[in-house]
């Protein structure tokens, strides 16, 4: 499964060079999770089949039809931030047969569950999806599949297509039942928006998605939740930790309410017409069948005319090499 408004989407790419390197002066403890989990129930919320216990907080176990998030109680004002989070995916399933996955939110409500990973679909803000299954029988992804998505509010996730139509950008990774740390990399940044994964226990950020164009607002909730149907997985997070990027904006940006900025991105096309492309260029949709139909006659069309147009001149040269004789 996946999430909605606006989306593009990138291959597993090179390593990322200036990601902090989590300098403990820039941690917001305020907005970050971490053992032994003492903020549990002051500066975070749980929901639903969510487990807190010493070593991780266990978003759903392995059984089937389990809904669980857990939501930071204070709102971020950053206007660039990092957020790193150490997750683990892991169940009895064998290939294919487990799901559904986990998401990571910067969003404007909390605590609203629904059908996407135990989250409402028309949600505003962010989300990063890590979806371990397909639901879309006609994808040539590889799951476990990462994605992000923006949204006003006014698009609704297609579970059916693991939300691809209102996907900003994704790339696939082996996640699951890794024996190493698994991590996920957020950042927002002067308008730009970049995913990094280190899931090869290389201890190395790998970049999954990187657009600009973003437009967050400040004031959001940051949160994590995940769900699994008739297959299952247990979805556990470790840490999420929030850290304050220092960076400079220009006296008109400092000046904005950031808290009234609505949550967009700007494209030069929808997300619907773009496909993945490993080098993180846009590229149009495959040729569906009215396309080939459309380009074989175009092609038919201008073989025939050119046929024509040749049978003429031949035509009129004929007749005027007769004329020299």
């Amino acid at each position: 499964i996946t999430s909605a408004v606006a989306l593009l989407v990138v291959g597993l790419g090179s390593v990322f060079g200036d990601i902090t390197d989590g300098a403990m002066e820039h941690l917001k403890r305020e907005h970050s999770l971490m053992k032994p989990y003492q903020g549990v129930g002051s500066q975070w919320d749980f929901w639903g089949s969510t487990l807190v216990t010493s070593s991780y907080v266990r978003l759903t176990p392995d059984e089937r039809s389990k809904q669980g998030s857990i939501w930071n109680t204070v709102p971020c004002y950053l206007k660039d931030w990092e957020m790193h989070v150490q997750f683990k995916v892991h169940g009895s399933g064998k290939k294919n047969l487990h799901g559904d996955g986990l998401a990571i939110w910067y969003t404007r409500d909390r605590l609203h569950p629904g059908p996407v990973f135990s989250n409402k679909a028309q949600f505003h803000g962010l989300a990063v999806f890590v979806d371990t299954y397909s639901n879309d029988e006609t994808s040539d992804r590889s799951f476990p599949y990462i994605s992000a998505m923006v949204n006003n509010g006014s698009v609704s996730y297609d579970h059916g297509k693991d939300g691809r139509s209102s996907e900003l950008g994704g790339c696939s990774a082996e996640i699951r039942n890794r024996d190493y740390d698994t991590y996920l990399a957020v950042r927002y940044s002067k308008g730009r928006l970049t995913v990094m994964v280190d899931v090869d226990d290389k201890n190395e950020w790998k970049e999954c998605i990187d657009i600009g164009g973003v437009r967050l607002p400040t004031g959001y909730y940051f949160g994590a939740s995940a769900a699994t149907g008739d297959l299952s997985d247990n979805h556990d997070i470790i840490s999420m930790k929030l850290y304050q990027l220092m960076v400079e904006h220009s006296p008109e940006e400092e000046n904005l309410d950031w808290t009234k900025i609505e949550p967009s991105v700007s494209l030069l096309k929808s997300p619907k017409d773009n496909i993945d492309d490993p080098t993180g260029n846009f590229r149009g949709t495959p040729l569906t069948g009215w396309k080939v139909f459309l380009l074989l006659l175009c092609s038919l069309l201008g073989i025939v005319v050119c046929a024509v147009v040749g049978a003429v001149v031949f035509q009129k040269r004929q007749e005027r090499n007769k004329r020299f004789y």
